[in-house]
């Protein structure tokens, strides 16, 4: 292992929690270090993001979006999160998105914004750029952190375990020691090589865990490795039973989950019926923009009740121009399917989506490990409660990113000095891992997550859960700790130790909340 590459704050990705931190500590004088395991924003789950982003709208306030996100969150949201996001929020999206990043959020006619609305939204206060928000505010970021003197960006790098004092130092009486994070191990891709980097602060952005499911909108890299790595260093976690699943992703051979976004409900999109009947609003007063946990569920359950494959979401009563100019790529993706969602209804299924639990911090991003971070989905802030708010998941990126930087620039500038001890050497191992049990390790954790800690879980199906997930942690572990480390070993492992904590959060919750929903008999 190479010798130490030393820095003020260490970021774990690139998504717009990561980047907004790097370039708040970094506009403040610290030193930074942003690490990604893809290639720029590839892999970060802010790109995948197409509805929007909570503003201001014009007959909006601060109480009417503290209300909403509460009344989503099902009775667990922090109160104090809750009204820190809307009232920080709407300013820092024109201070740092508007204004200093330039992102090109859809205009009217006159110039002025244009506000749409999702599900559970009382009033429109969602902007957008079309209906791939979050490509543009990734694109975006990833142009300023890329570009920033003060910002060292590593691409291709995955990290392997954060360091902590009292597991990582050379020091043996370093154990006795209040634990502090210093840092982690990282492996450069190509070439090969692995070392670690000391830093002052660090801060986890390392995105969400749908790829533990057998359906999911995540991206490839959304495999719980944040949620590992702090548990390991001894953070703790909170809400991790509560997985929201999207309720309208295209169904279609080959479709990889194409997300259809809640956006054009909210623009008078129908659930329907394979025989054209709408159905939304015999579980819900708001119908068709219900909650997501709601919607999911009634749509899980018309599928059962049917016997149907999926169900159906219809926007055709719309004019075909404006559907084609609102939704570009929605319209353009499901043509390459053979649909005209002009013309015709777009047959959707549930997906998993977003992690509504994490690593639980403060305001400022803090873990209950000194000098441990972090921001995004893998963070627990409290905001989201047992269900997540559409369009609250990039608002709160942003405010917890701009919070942390700002604080991490504050303690560094603050403190006489930082203890980065030596750290112990990583020994390297060089067994061949053979790809297909890999793979085959992979379906057996997305197929146990979906068919039994999936949209309705029971105490049978989280029994035969924990059996399967048992047995198969004790050979991922035997063979990763005499595996050659590669970024799919290290993905493996984490992606395992996160269904286990999701399935553990579960099974010791038995009552219905939210995205959380357990049934009597199964």
């Amino acid at each position: 292992m190479q010798k130490y590459h030393d820095t003020d704050v260490l970021v774990i990705g690139a998504g717009i929690g990561g980047c907004v931190t790097a370039l708040t500590a970094a506009d403040r004088g610290c030193r930074v270090t942003l690490i990604t395991h893809g290639r720029g924003i590839h892999g970060a789950s802010t790109s995948l993001a197409q509805g929007g982003i909570i503003y201001r709208g014009p007959r909006d306030s601060v109480d009417a979006l503290v209300r909403d996100i509460m009344n989503a969150g099902d009775g667990l949201c922090d109160p104090r999160a809750v009204r820190i996001l809307a009232t920080r929020g709407p300013e820092l999206v024109r201070s740092i998105l508007i204004k200093r990043l330039q992102v090109p959020f859809d205009k009217r006619a006159r110039g002025e914004l244009d506000f749409t609305r999702e599900g559970a939204h009382s009033t429109n206060r969602i902007i957008h750029c079309a209906d791939w928000t979050g490509r543009h505010i990734a694109e975006a970021c990833w142009r300023a952190v890329t570009v920033h003197p003060r910002i060292t960006v590593m691409e291709q790098t995955t990290a392997i375990d954060v360091l902590t004092t009292h597991h990582h130092s050379r020091v043996p009486s370093d154990v006795y020691r209040p634990s502090e994070c210093f840092g982690a191990y990282v492996l450069r891709q190509r070439p090969h090589r692995i070392f670690a980097i000391r830093a002052k602060e660090t801060v986890l952005a390392t995105g969400g865990l749908g790829q533990v499911y057998l359906y999911t909108t995540n991206s490839p890299g959304a495999r719980g490795d944040g949620y590992a790595m702090a548990l390991r260093a001894g953070a703790r976690l909170a809400n991790m039973e509560y997985v929201q699943f999207h309720p309208t992703t295209l169904f279609r051979p080959n479709a990889d989950n194409f997300l259809i976004t809640e956006a054009l409900r909210g623009e008078g999109a129908e659930l329907r019926d394979r025989h054209g009947r709408a159905f939304a609003k015999r579980y819900h007063p708001l119908g068709s923009l219900a909650p997501r946990d709601v919607v999911a569920r009634a749509i899980h359950t018309e599928m059962l009740k049917q016997h149907a494959p999926c169900m159906y979401l219809d926007i055709s009563h719309k004019d075909a121009s404006w559907i084609k100019s609102r939704f570009p790529t929605i319209y353009q993706r499901c043509l390459e399917h053979g649909i005209d969602i002009t013309t015709t209804p777009i047959p959707v299924v549930p997906a998993a989506h977003y992690a509504c639990g994490g690593v639980v911090v403060d305001e400022y991003g803090r873990s209950s490990i000194a000098r441990l971070r972090a921001v995004g989905e893998v963070s627990c802030t409290g905001v989201h409660g047992a269900n997540r708010l559409a369009s609250t998941s990039l608002l709160e990126a942003l405010v917890w990113g701009e919070a942390c930087g700002r604080d991490c620039a504050t303690a560094i500038s603050s403190r006489a000095s930082y203890y980065l001890p030596e750290v112990v050497p990583w020994k390297e191992e060089h067994e061949h891992v053979d790809p297909a049990l890999l793979e085959q390790d992979w379906m057996i954790i997305k197929h146990t997550m979906w068919n039994y800690v999936g949209l309705v879980r029971g105490e049978r199906r989280l029994q035969r859960a924990q059996r399967i997930l048992r047995e198969l942690q004790t050979e991922v572990e035997t063979f990763y700790h005499r595996a050659a480390m590669t970024d799919q070993i290290i993905g493996l492992r984490n992606g395992l130790q996160t269904a286990t904590a999701i399935l553990t959060a579960a099974m010791r919750n038995p009552h219905s909340r939210g995205c959380h929903y357990r049934v009597e008999k199964d």
